[in-house]
């Protein structure tokens, strides 16, 4: 009887579970198990990129990579896991419930921003966390033009300075005067509750954010967090107000709801805990990957990081090793030792760094070099041949 494993979601994570699972069958030329895609659309959403302009252009199609793979897609947004009943109920492109069975499931549903119950939060402020949000917000941006000149027009407070609120600060005075003219008084404003600016990332890194910051007029407001978010700017914890038309949030990512249904340990953001194979832990059937994933990464108490650094390397695993249960070969331990970070610092470059604990390896037009091959080469798909493909999800391929 024909098996089926379904992987949820198309992100990264998803993406590679697929490719890597079909390219183990292959190499044991076994066709009688389904490998399927459940998600919303099949294209990658190149999450990484949302804090840059054009968003819209930020998603490539891997319809006809998964049919060159022998990748089945399903269109639908999963609403619901039954773990004793092995199905996974899910809304179609119609709108119509559904149900799909499956012999061994990976969860691949990636994360999203977690809002705060802050005021004016959910009404006021915009994000970068998805596509449909980052195109939300360069609307937003674009309209600015058409707005009386004011010193709230011309402001924007990012709130959150972790790796996403750095990226988006030193890139929005370089879109902001491409909206409003070169001689704008643009304002940008980091509020971060940290005593440094970049500090959550490390002091030797730390330094060039600040040297960043300063070349692109990106100003932090340290040791506050916003209290309260209006129409017309934002109140601090230090009783400070800053009168802004833009908010950017971007602090609380948490692990995809659908974790909650699996029966497992989670950490504090909502990760399943799994094994060195990436099956959850006390679940048989049932592997995760991706940002929905608390996976080690050596053997000194690393865990993987939601980024898609990690979650490539994942997907090459979870494939690999849900495809190697079905076929009784020995699975492949999930270890990603090596930890690199490229850091967008918009017109100033960008800072490479390696290991843990960030030593600074290239900086500026270096770095931007770096960046720029990364994000705009590395992590897109394949093309559509399937070799190719197979070749890109071996999970033992050396991680550079």
């Amino acid at each position: 009887m024909k098996q089926h494993i379904l992987v949820i979601g198309a992100g990264f994570g998803g993406m590679w579970t697929a490719i890597s699972a079909t390219r183990l069958f292959n190499i044991h030329d076994h066709n009688n198990t389904e490998v399927a895609i459940l998600a919303p659309q099949a294209e990658l959403r190149i999450r990484p990129r949302f804090y840059e302009p054009n968003a819209h252009t930020l998603a490539a199609p891997i319809g006809d990579l998964l049919d060159a793979v022998g990748a089945k897609f399903i269109k639908g947004s999963a609403d619901s896991i039954d773990v004793a009943n092995k199905s996974v109920g899910y809304t179609d492109a119609s709108g119509n419930k559904q149900v799909v069975i499956y012999d061994k499931l990976v969860l691949a549903t990636g994360s999203g921003l977690a809002l705060p119950n802050t005021p004016g939060v959910s009404e006021h402020a915009f994000d970068v966390d998805q596509i449909e949000q980052a195109v939300r917000l360069e609307n937003h941006l674009k309209s600015l033009a058409n707005q009386p000149e004011s010193k709230a027009r011309n402001t924007v407070v990012v709130a959150g300075g972790g790796f996403t609120g750095i990226e988006t600060a030193t890139e929005m005075p370089t879109r902001l005067r491409a909206i409003l003219g070169d001689r704008a008084d643009i304002n940008v404003i980091v509020v971060d509750r940290g005593d440094k600016v970049g500090g959550s990332m490390g002091p030797e890194i730390a330094e060039k954010i600040a040297e960043a910051s300063i070349e692109t007029g990106v100003k932090w407001h340290l040791n506050a967090s916003v209290v309260a978010v209006d129409a017309n700017g934002v109140s601090l914890s230090d009783g400070q107000r800053i009168e802004a038309k833009t908010v950017v949030w971007t602090t609380g990512v948490r692990a995809h709801s659908l974790t909650e249904q699996i029966p497992g340990e989670r950490d504090h953001l909502g990760r399943l805990h799994v094994d060195d194979h990436l099956k959850v832990i006390g679940q048989d059937d049932v592997y995760a990957t991706g940002d929905v994933a608390y996976a080690a990464t050596d053997d000194i108490g690393n865990h993987a990081l939601m980024t898609c650094q990690h979650a490539i390397v994942l997907g090459r695993h979870a494939g690999n090793n849900v495809a190697a249960q079905i076929l009784g070969v020995d699975p492949t331990a999930y270890r990603q030792p090596k930890y690199v970070t490229c850091l967008d610092l918009g017109a100033w470059g960008a800072v490479y760094t390696e290991g843990w604990d960030r030593q600074v390896k290239l900086t500026k037009q270096e770095g931007k070099e770096l960046k720029t091959q990364i994000n705009t080469v590395w992590i897109y798909p394949p093309v559509a041949d399937r070799d190719v493909a197979w070749a890109a999800a071996d999970p033992l391929i050396p991680i550079a």
